[in-house]
Order: structure tokens, then sequence, then C-alpha cells
């Protein structure tokens, strides 16, 4: 394998493909521009992240410089994350090569992209669990990927803001520790708001082929430690996620 070939288009695709474009995200790319014209985006236009950036910006603990192998990494992560909650069409992947792609989630059996697709996607293939049903406080085999995704949003309004701490190997086996947080300001699941910060901490690796795409992801965490901070406020009426499905705003967010 010709490493060097490879880390020019892995370099390539982190920094945004080095063409012109619109670039209106500071730390995704795939967004904008003459390439995504024709993308067919989930909620009908490009996810806003503005105000998760704002987060990410004010809680952040590491800040990477520019160029670093860890800030293309957080920067192919986040973007992957995009393509992953918001585009619906195999040909409008950028980061992955949808043929060979593969997820699993702490040591389970890995499925390919149509297969996490019948999961759920999005949040539900993260949040898999065998704890028996009426142990599971979110049930990922109950929701579709919009009603997960209205969820974490209802509960999360401003986003859920994600860094890279540490990065132990670079490509083709990139292996990396992260942190996700976000304040929860909006019920889950019937319990109230705690307007408290709410953190996930975890392992993964993605794999790249010569082309720099993602073909294999690997996830290793405690789902428990995002759902024990999002239902440890006190139980209320009816959530209001439904209303948020109404909502274009809640919709076009990251």
């Amino acid at each position: 394998m010709n490493f060097s070939f490879m880390w020019f288009h892995i370099t390539k695709q982190i920094d945004g493909m080095a063409s012109p474009r619109v670039k209106e995200d500071n730390y995704r790319y795939n967004l904008y521009g003459e390439e995504e014209k024709n993308t067919k985006w989930r909620y009908g236009a490009p996810p806003n992240y503005g105000a998760v950036n704002k987060i990410f910006e004010q809680g952040r603990t590491k800040t990477w410089p520019p160029g670093s192998l860890e800030e293309k990494v957080q920067n192919l992560v986040k973007t992957w994350e995009m393509e992953m909650f918001h585009k619906v069409r195999d040909e409008d992947f950028k980061t992955i090569d949808p043929k060979k792609y593969t997820f699993s989630l702490n040591g389970r059996k890995a499925v390919s992209l149509e297969e996490k697709r019948k999961l759920g996607g999005g949040y539900n293939s993260l949040l898999q669990t065998s704890l028996p049903d009426d142990l599971r406080g979110y049930n990922p085999s109950e929701e579709t990927i919009d009603t997960a995704h209205m969820a974490f949003v209802t509960a999360f309004p401003r986003g859920f803001a994600l860094e890279i701490l540490h990065v132990y190997s670079g490509p083709p086996v990139i292996v990396y520790k992260f942190r996700h947080w976000g304040i929860m300001e909006g019920p889950f699941k019937g319990h109230a708001p705690t307007g408290e910060q709410v953190e996930l901490f975890g392992m993964a690796i993605f794999e790249l082929d010569e082309g720099g795409k993602i073909v294999k992801v690997e996830f290793f965490f405690d789902r428990g430690e995002l759902l024990g901070g999002l239902m440890k406020g006190p139980s209320v009426g009816s959530s209001s996620t439904e209303a948020a499905l109404g909502c274009p705003f809640l919709k076009n967010t990251g």
C-alpha cells in the first residue's frame, strides 16, 4: 500500500478537497458549494451548526494547532457525523465508500450501511443495547431516525458538541478518544430538562482506504453515561418531541 498516496487523498478530503468552494463551517466540509448542489438533505437543506460550534468553542478542553493530525481527524469525524445524520443517498456521501463501509458498536457484529439504516440510523445505531426492554430508558428499536433525531435535538436545542481528546494512531487506521457534550435545555423521554451539562466519553477506530474514504468504523462507549444525564430530571407530562417534529428550525439543526 502506498501510504504517501493515501495520505495525500486523506489530506485533500480533510482540508476540503483543495478546490474552490463556499466554506461556511469552520469544522465541517461537504456542506456547501458546487459539489453539493444536488445533494438530497434529510430535512430539506444543509444543517446549521452555528449554535453547536459556539458550544464547542466555549467548552472544548483541547485546541489543536491548524494543520495538525488531531485537527484533521477532528474535522473528518465531524464531517462524517454530519453526513451520517443528514445525507440520504449513497451517492452524496464523500467521507465514506458506501459499498465497503461497515459499522460496529462495542464489539458487536459489524453491519453494512444498509443494515445500519435498518437499525434506525443516526442515534439508534449508536445506542444499541442488549438490556431488556423495560430497562432501556431509551429503546432504539421503537424509534425511527427522525423521532430519535428530534428527541435529542429537543433535549439539546443548541446541539451536542464533539471534540477529539487524543489521536493514538493516524491513517490508515485512526484510533482516537473523544468527548461529546451538550446542555440539557429541553425534556427527554418524559424527563424534565436539568439545565446541566451532559457528557459522554469514548474511543473509536476509523479505517480508511487508499483513496482516503472511511470503510470501517468501530465505537466503544457506555451509553448509560449519556442516558443517565438525560434521565436524572423529574418526570413530566407528555414529551414535546411531537411538537418539535413540526418545527423547521429544529429540523435544520445539527
